[in-house]
């Protein structure tokens, strides 16, 4: 089998889950993906079957969208929705909100937070945010913070 497989990645899963399932469930050696969605995100996930892989440099570089559900007035020490509220502010009146949301219509340029699956040196950065929470959260039982 060779193509594309577009998948919808259900929450919880990393893409490599979602590969290493296919893998099995067609029984195919050569399943890749062209972007990698944070564990904790939903939604299209396409796969290349075999001779498909060979499309990645042509897929890889396209402009992507997102489509987000957002909870206005919060902020949690993840900048996700997973991580605990540190900060609750009252939110503005209607008029002021839509004003303010029709900034972000167009291109923008993002910077990546700490718990996104962007790589850097070979590792996600979701693995090292969750990695220094840990060391963190021990540090705090021992009274080392």
């Amino acid at each position: 089998m060779n193509g594309i497989l577009i998948i919808n990645k259900p929450k919880g899963y990393t893409s490599h889950d979602v590969v290493s399932k296919i893998k099995k469930i067609l029984n195919i050696k050569k399943v890749g993906h062209t972007g990698t969605l944070d564990p904790n995100a939903t939604g299209v996930l396409p796969l290349l079957l075999n001779e498909g892989t060979k499309l990645s440099k042509y897929l890889i570089e396209h402009d992507k969208e997102y489509e987000v559900t957002l909870k206005l007035g919060i902020k949690t020490d993840t900048a996700d929705a997973e991580g605990k509220i540190i900060e609750e502010k009252q939110v503005g009146e209607l008029a002021n909100i839509e004003n303010t949301l029709k900034l972000f219509i167009g291109e923008q340029h993002q910077i990546p937070p700490m718990y996104s699956a962007i790589k850097i040196n070979g590792k996600k950065l979701y693995e090292y945010a969750r990695k220094r929470g840990k060391y963190r959260n021990k540090a705090k039982k021992n009274n080392n913070i």
